[in-house]
C-alpha cells in the first residue's frame, strides 16, 4: 500500500466545486467561540459538498487568520452568509420548508443512527455553542432534535467533532 499524493486525489477545483450538484444539507452555527471550531466545519462542508453554512450571533466570520487556518481555503469554496438572530433564521428556513434538527442532548431526541433524513426535502442541522449548546429557543423551535449517541464519560463532544459525525452520517443517507 503506498499514500497518495495530492495531486493524485482527483479533487474539484474551486470553480467546479462551486457548480457541483449540492447535498441538500444547510448548517447553522449557533454561538460558537472558537475560531478553529468555525475553519474546521467549513472544511467538512467542503468535504461533503453542504450547500451553506450559517454563522449567527457571536459566530466569527470569515475573512479570519484563525479561521483560515483549520479551513484550508474552504472559506472560498462553501456559500456562507452572517446572520445574527439564529431563532429569526431558523423560522425562516422553517417557511421555506426546511427541516431543522438541533444536535443537541433533548428530552424526545432521535438517536443519529434512527434519524432518518427525508430526501425530498432540505435539513438545516443546528450546532451550538461550546459550553452552552443549542439555545433553548432554537430547541423548542425545530422540528427534530438529533443526538449522537455518547457511551462512555463525557457529556458531550467538540462542536467540530460533531459536525464530522453528523454531515458523515447525513451525507450516506442522503446520497445512498
Amino acid at each position: 500500500m503506498r499514500k497518495l499524493k495530492n495531486s493524485e486525489l482527483d479533487r474539484l477545483t474551486n470553480d467546479e466545486f462551486k457548480e457541483a450538484e449540492k447535498t441538500p444539507l444547510i448548517v447553522v452555527l449557533d454561538n460558537i467561540r472558537s475560531l478553529n471550531n468555525i475553519g474546521s466545519v467549513f472544511r467538512t462542508s467542503d468535504a461533503f459538498l453542504i450547500e451553506k453554512i450559517y454563522l449567527c450571533g457571536i459566530t466569527a466570520k470569515p475573512p479570519h487568520k484563525d479561521i483560515h487556518k483549520t479551513a484550508l481555503g474552504a472559506t472560498e469554496t462553501v456559500a456562507w452568509e452572517y446572520v445574527e438572530d439564529v431563532l429569526e433564521l431558523v423560522k425562516n428556513l422553517q417557511k421555506e420548508g426546511v427541516v431543522i434538527a438541533s444536535i443537541e442532548q433533548a428530552d424526545n431526541s432521535v438517536a443519529l443512527q434512527n434519524f432518518i433524513p427525508e430526501k425530498d426535502k432540505k435539513l438545516a442541522v443546528v450546532f451550538g455553542n461550546e459550553v452552552k449548546g443549542v439555545q433553548q429557543k432554537v430547541v423548542s423551535a425545530s422540528d427534530f432534535c438529533v443526538e449522537i449517541p455518547q457511551y462512555g464519560t463525557k457529556h458531550s463532544l467538540n462542536i467540530s467533532v460533531s459536525c464530522g459525525v453528523v454531515l458523515w452520517d447525513l451525507f450516506n443517507k442522503l446520497t445512498k
